[in-house]
């Protein structure tokens, strides 16, 4: 009984270790936060925001964060979407968009992949795993992701699309980069969700999957 009370102890904690109490949140979904722990590129003040709106999702990250509902699952082939619109971001180069293969994201061995671009026009693939992170892709200039406008907005639609042999990801309709389905993309598998670094506000909408 002891053993299964202090167990039940720790599911608590790392439920509150993923989820601050003062996230605003939309029904179902979850968030883990990464703060900073740089003082030149530091986190920033207030509380995250989760919010439906419409079709899709507002966003306010002041510290970094993924934000997925359990229920959103997927194997096989299928590919996964997302328009993000970047409202505000921060003067520093931060990444936003999609994460999928995820799995114990609310744990200590949390593991997913992401697909994210930022507004100097550059896009990027990493994998995480526990507190450590492992470029799948490099940050990448491409002229298919849109930069901020003189209004500081911008629209980009990211897709991910997994195949049997190999994963395409696609900006805009553009496919970026083709990988093969192994190494560290092995793993596709599992949870998808949603990325926000910190110190920005984004709306995303066109979110979901579709079998391919």
């Amino acid at each position: 009984m002891k053993h299964r009370l202090f167990l039940a102890m720790l599911g608590i904690i790392a439920l509150l270790a993923a989820t601050p109490d003062f996230a605003q949140m939309a029904k179902g979904w979850k968030l883990r936060s990464d703060h900073s722990a740089n003082a030149s590129d530091p986190d920033a003040a207030g509380d995250i925001k989760f919010m439906a709106m419409g079709s899709g999702f507002h966003i306010v990250s002041p510290q970094a964060a993924v934000y997925w509902n359990p229920a959103n699952t997927v194997s096989g082939s299928y590919s996964l979407k997302g328009t993000f619109k970047l409202i505000k971001m921060s003067g520093y180069h931060e990444y936003y968009g999609l994460i999928f293969g995820g799995s114990e994201i609310q744990g200590p061995q949390q593991s997913y992949l992401y697909f994210m671009v930022t507004d100097d026009g550059t896009w990027l693939v990493k994998r995480r795993t526990g507190d450590s992170t492992e470029s799948v892709s490099d940050k990448t200039p491409s002229n298919s992701v849109k930069k901020p406008d003189d209004s500081g907005m911008s629209i980009n639609a990211l897709e991910v699309r997994i195949r049997s042999d190999k994963v395409e990801f696609v900006v805009n309709g553009t496919v970026v980069s083709t990988m093969p389905k192994s190494g560290p993309l092995a793993k596709a598998d599992g949870i998808y969700g949603i990325r926000i670094n910190h110190q920005l506000e984004v709306a995303v909408d066109g979110f979901g999957i579709s079998k391919l």
